[in-house]
């Protein structure tokens, strides 16, 4: 069978212009590149509490069916109770991930007669969400609220308003201005959203999140949190009152028409939850943000990062080419850093990212620095 040749033409069009995507296996390179901020995914501890756990209960290999079938166990009813004093809300209610819980809340939520404003760095799971539901959506300059307001009013009044941000985005490492917008939301009258993917497990005093850390619940009409950055497992909960938990069993077609999360996900969300009481990796892992930082700054770098106080840090190089062969010369030194490019950023804006962890040393951040400095 011929494949389509207009297929064919958009697969040439990303090798031309050195953007095509492939796929490649995990090595042992030194990591800089996962999404995997405190180390769970390769913890011991958390997988003899997995396991040890699965022993004793309903240890199906798998869920058997969606939640409103047979696939509602009494343990995924416990999580969720958990998730919702963990987070400081009403409820919670499980995803398979990330990208469904954004598409689940966002293709539901917002009707055909709403208005949607997203930052224009928004993820594409967010974009994508806002187009399933049909209703009008307009982006705003990246954090700007002056931008965000000016649009708000300007557009035709018409039914519920939904602004969704993230708390640290997941490219440029920065964070949103979540106070100013919890205030511009009691004088917009909007209903404020926002995905803490990459701030889940970082922040807040026990890795609740930068809701929680700013104390901002009551402003909040949702949250997302995914489980797979630096909780090191699977999955994602949306948190919001007991109305929006409702809304969603009933109308979230990716919650209601899907198989339900297996047991063991959910036990291992479960234990990571409760292993964030223990501060110790948090710590180490603010302690190495500053450290890069400082290395930054020591090996004059500064001009090329994007200035984040996150795990995140981004050095732009704004050449699809000169970002695949530093990070090839990068991995030719034992270092894994991913480059990134379009359209997943702006042309123009390609550029390596590094992810910092707590169990990245000094020396290996002073290392890939340092190399970086001589590549660049």
């Amino acid at each position: 069978m011929k494949f389509p040749s207009k297929l064919l033409d958009k697969l040439q069009e990303r090798q031309l212009s050195s953007s095509l995507r492939s796929l490649s296996a995990q090595t042992d390179l030194i990591d800089f590149s996962s999404n995997d901020y405190l180390g769970f995914s390769k913890s011991e501890q958390l997988f003899d509490l997995v396991m040890n756990k699965l022993k004793t209960s309903q240890a199906q290999n798998g869920s058997t069916g969606s939640r409103l079938l047979s696939g509602n166990f009494s343990f995924h009813e416990a999580l969720e109770s958990k998730l919702a004093e963990f987070f400081h809300t009403e409820g919670a209610l499980l995803f398979n991930s990330g990208y469904d819980a954004n598409i689940g809340l966002l293709a539901s939520v917002p009707q055909r007669e709403d208005r949607v404003f997203y930052d224009e760095f928004s993820h594409a799971s967010i974009r994508d969400g806002i187009r399933l539901s049909h209703a009008k959506a307009f982006g705003f300059r990246h954090n700007d609220l002056e931008d965000l307001q000016q649009k708000i009013t300007s557009t035709e009044r018409e039914g519920e308003i939904y602004v969704i941000v993230e708390a640290v985005y997941s490219m440029d490492g920065d964070m949103a201005p979540l106070k100013e917008l919890a205030h511009l939301s009691e004088i917009a009258g909007f209903k404020l959203i926002v995905d803490e993917a990459h701030s889940t497990g970082v922040y807040g005093e026990k890795g609740q999140g930068m809701i929680v850390e700013q104390e901002l619940e009551p402003y909040v009409f949702a949250r997302i949190h995914t489980f797979g950055k630096a909780l090191g497992c699977h999955g994602a909960a949306v948190t919001g009152d007991h109305s929006l938990i409702q809304y969603l069993v009933n109308f979230s077609r990716p919650f209601i028409y899907t198989t339900a999360m297996p047991l063991h996900t959910a036990v291992t969300i479960q234990f990571a939850i409760e292993m964030l009481s223990d501060t110790k990796e948090r710590k180490i892992l603010q302690h190495n943000i500053t450290y890069f930082k400082e290395m930054i700054a020591h090996f004059k770098l500064q001009d090329i990062f994007i200035n984040s106080a996150s795990p995140i840090q981004s050095a732009v190089i704004a050449s699809p080419s000169r970002v695949k062969e530093v990070t090839t010369k990068l991995k030719e030194q034992n270092f894994d850093a991913k480059p990134i490019l379009s359209p997943t950023v702006p042309l123009g804006q390609e550029r390596i990212r590094f992810c910092v962890h707590s169990y990245n040393t000094y020396d290996e951040i002073q290392e890939i620095l340092f190399l970086l400095s001589t590549f660049v």
